[in-house]
This record gives C-alpha cells, sequence and structure tokens, in this order.
C-alpha cells in the first residue's frame, strides 16, 4: 500500500525520478520501519540470552550461576507479566508460540539434570596402583 502512495510523489527531473524529499509520510514510514526492525532485534537479543543462561546454568553450582539460572527460569516461566520485554510479549512480537518454547525448555531441563554425565561432573577414573617399575641392570662386556 505505500508503494502505491509513493507513485504519486516522484517528480521526473533530467530523465531520473526521484520522491518529494518533503513528504512526511514516506519519510514517516522508514523510520518507524527502522525503529521496528531495532526493536525486534532487541526482543530476539534478550531472548537468546534468557535461553543461553537458561540452558549454560541450569546445573550450576556456583552463586552467581544459579542467580543466572533462576532469573532466566522466572523469566520464561512468567505468563502474568504485560510488560513490553515479558516473555508472552517479545514471543508475540517475534512471531513464536511461547508456551511451545516454555514446554521444549522444561522437557530440556529435566533430561538435562536426570543425564548425569551432562552435569560437569568429570568421568570417574579408576585409581591407578602406585607401583615402581624396576629395570634388570645389563652389564655389557667387550668381547674380543
Amino acid at each position: 500500500m505505500l508503494r502505491k502512495a509513493t507513485y504519486n510523489y516522484r517528480m521526473i527531473a533530467d530523465g531520473w525520478f526521484s520522491r518529494d524529499p518533503t513528504d512526511e509520510a514516506i519519510l514517516e514510514g522508514v523510520y518507524k520501519k527502522n525503529i521496528r526492525e531495532g526493536e525486534e532485534k532487541l526482543m530476539l537479543a534478550v531472548l537468546e540470552s534468557a535461553v543461553e543462561d537458561f540452558q549454560k546454568y541450569v546445573v550450576a553450582r556456583s552463586t552467581r550461576g544459579k542467580k543466572l539460572f533462576q532469573e532466566a527460569e522466572e523469566w520464561l516461566l512468567d505468563t502474568d507479566s504485560e510488560a513490553l520485554f515479558s516473555f508472552a510479549s517479545v514471543c508475540e512480537t517475534l512471531g513464536l508460540h511461547p508456551d511451545h518454547i516454555r514446554k521444549g525448555l522444561l522437557v530440556w531441563k529435566e533430561a538435562r539434570i536426570k543425564t548425569p554425565s551432562l552435569q560437569g561432573h568429570p568421568p570417574v577414573r579408576a585409581k591407578l596402583s602406585k607401583s615402581r617399575v624396576t629395570r634388570d641392570s645389563v652389564k655389557l662386556s667387550k668381547t674380543a
């Protein structure tokens, strides 16, 4: 619809088409589109950061890691917030289904917690017995 409106504002000057630089509707539309794209990029970055913290710190042992996981989990599971950057609002803006993402992350969390090999524990190694290896001494003699 915007394209049809812009054709009416084109001028011909020396064989070149140009738009009327004073047309505020065109400038406003371009400006709003750039803002919208910026907002969407920011929302995507917020979502990516939360999912990364959720996955990275799910089995954290440090206080900082536990706090980052808890904040990410609370944000992802919050269903009551109507804030601009709430999980539901971010998903709606990006065209994602929040319940589907929540369910997938919770299933992933349970699998991660139940799998001990993925929890960051070093594998248990059998202790090697400390034994000293002795060498037999060999004397070489010169034979003529």
